[in-house]
């Protein structure tokens, strides 16, 4: 029988709380959902007015996993949706406003990802995001020095960056920023992306070039585009472990010397959130916001 969970007054079914999701861990569909209820204080400011896509995973990673970004049949009408310009026309998607809500998505196993824009002003950016990638053999180690790069590029702007992992293999910079459209940002993006590649050839490639690849970070601009969206701060991640796309602090990126330093899994959040609170909070405030130089 489903179990019925009573959240802020709202009445949910949950489904499989027994079902191992994390084989390599054993982490169970319940764990999932207690670790999104522990988290949901500093992990709902993040997807507060976004609209949501999800990246499902219902049997584990090595299931079945797809994108789905309209609203799900049997959505209750007290979550709240809303409707999303797209170039093919409208669509209507999730925004989890609330814990309910975050529970009711959180049963349909899913990573949560997000746009650079809320449903106020869909034409007007208030992210900057920069997706670190790296190419083996080089990990999130080499993307913490073209994150530090970045940091201090950002700053000569007056652009406040912050960063967290990815959950996967590489590292997200992020910074709050106003007054520009997506695609403007995206632009801004793609020249300090630019620029850092000539600053460390090495290193660096702004373009996502397979053959070139490897032993170097590819800094990923295109999801400051209106269309894209990049795993929302506190996600799980469909991965063989479940690990989260976690806030870290620039002493840790500054000395990160191994890659498994910034591998954070879900029974790590709780404790870093009661040490540092949300190390993120800075974007949720306004006046903190960079303007994107507009050439």
């Amino acid at each position: 029988m489903t179990p019925i969970t009573e959240v802020e007054g709202r009445r949910l079914a949950l489904s499989n709380l027994e079902k191992v999701l994390y084989p390599a861990t054993g982490f169970t569909k319940g764990e999932v959902l207690h670790y999104y209820a522990t988290v949901a204080d500093v992990l709902l400011p993040h997807l507060r007015d976004r609209p949501l896509s999800f990246l499902r995973y219902p049997d584990g990673p090595d299931g079945q996993v797809f994108f789905a970004k309209n609203v799900p049949p049997g959505t209750p009408e007290w979550v709240t949706t809303a409707e999303v310009p797209r170039s093919e026309g409208p669509a209507r998607m999730v925004v989890v406003q609330d814990l309910a809500s975050l529970v009711w998505a959180a049963n349909l196993v899913t990573e949560f990802h997000t746009p650079q824009w809320v449903i106020q002003e869909p034409a007007v950016a208030d992210r900057l995001v920069f997706d670190l990638d790296p190419g083996a053999p080089a990990t999130v180690v080499e993307c913490c020095e073209v994150a530090v790069w970045l940091r201090e590029r950002l700053a000569a702007d007056g652009i406040e960056a912050h960063a967290k992992t990815s959950g996967a293999k590489g590292l997200h910079l992020l910074a709050a920023v106003r007054g520009a459209s997506s695609e403007q940002v995206s632009e801004y993006a793609k020249r300090l992306a630019v620029e850092a590649e000539r600053g460390m050839p090495r290193l660096v490639l702004h373009r996502m070039t397979r053959s070139l690849r490897p032993g170097k970070v590819f800094v990923d601009w295109s999801q400051n585009a209106a269309r894209k969206t990049t795993a929302a701060p506190y996600t799980l991640r469909a991965r063989a472990a479940p690990t989260v796309s976690a806030p870290v602090t620039w002493e840790e990126v500054e000395g990160c010397g191994a890659a498994e330093t910034l591998t954070f899994l879900a029974s790590d959040v709780a404790p870093r959130v009661q040490d540092y609170g949300d190390l993120l909070a800075p974007l949720l405030d306004g006046g903190r916001a960079g303007v994107v130089p507009v050439q």
